[in-house]
């Protein structure tokens, strides 16, 4: 896949995640840890959905899991195969319709079902996870709900910036259930010039009260909560979705 026709976290914006913003799965890999507990003890195979550069698999490999780290941008697993290469694989797989390996847990923080195009791609990575688990398995995911972007501060642009990177982002909410970003990427090359590129990431919102309701009709209940059960709350809007399958 050619890097400009990558949409998201593409080689620059990659790697300025992975050094800045690594925060959310630090906040989140406690909670998703204990949960995971019983998969451990029986040596299950969990899968990461958009695994990203790796930040929640090397959790996870530490904590002693058997992990499929997965991942849309080439980008991003460059750099997975980097921090957290013994993972037990590495690979790229696009949600919604390429398959999700059987697992006894699938799980996935950053929003990362909410990149998807449409509520409907959404419903459809959903029933895949759900049936991609082994009975008595277990999922855990957050999700953008419709509330997301209201409970964000009240500035559209916002910067940060360190020694050998910076990104500017624009904020915009052009319909209730659709949540923009525009990102200028700033890193510095080698010989202390500088290189641009741009992103616009668009989320799509949902309700997340009725995805127990679907889940259910594949076997899996699930509650809505936010926090994965450790002391760190999630973002006001962003959900937790914990679920297990019927054994």
């Amino acid at each position: 896949m050619a890097e400009r026709d990558t949409p998201y976290y593409r080689r620059d914006l990659a790697l300025v995640h992975h050094l800045g913003f690594g925060f959310h799965a630090d906040d989140c890999a406690p909670g998703i840890i204990e949960l995971l507990r019983p998969v451990r003890e029986r040596d299950g195979v969990v899968v990461e959905l958009g695994c990203g550069s790796g930040l929640l698999t090397r959790y996870l490999v530490d904590a002693g899991h058997r992990v499929i780290a997965t991942d849309a941008s080439p980008a991003m697993l460059d750099l997975a195969k980097t921090y957290a290469g013994d993972a037990s694989e590495i690979r790229e797989l696009v949600l919604p319709d390429d398959p999700i390996p059987e697992a006894d847990a699938i799980v996935s923080v950053g929003h990362v079902l909410s990149y998807l195009p449409v509520a409907d791609a959404i419903d459809r990575a959903l029933v895949a996870i759900a049936e991609a688990l082994r009975p008595g398995g277990l999922m855990a995911l957050d999700l953008c709900d419709l509330s997301y972007a209201e409970s964000l501060p009240d500035f559209p642009v916002r910067a940060r910036v360190a020694d050998e990177w910076a990104v500017i982002t624009e904020r915009s909410k052009p319909s209730p259930d659709t949540f923009v970003r525009q990102m200028a990427v700033f890193l510095r090359n080698e010989d202390g010039s500088w290189r641009r590129d741009d992103e616009r990431h668009e989320n799509v919102l949902i309700d997340t009260s009725r995805v127990p309701g679907l889940l259910v009709e594949h076997g899996v209940r699930a509650k809505v909560g936010t926090s994965f059960g450790g002391r760190v709350q999630l973002q006001e809007g962003l959900h937790a979705i914990v679920g297990t399958k019927e054994a």
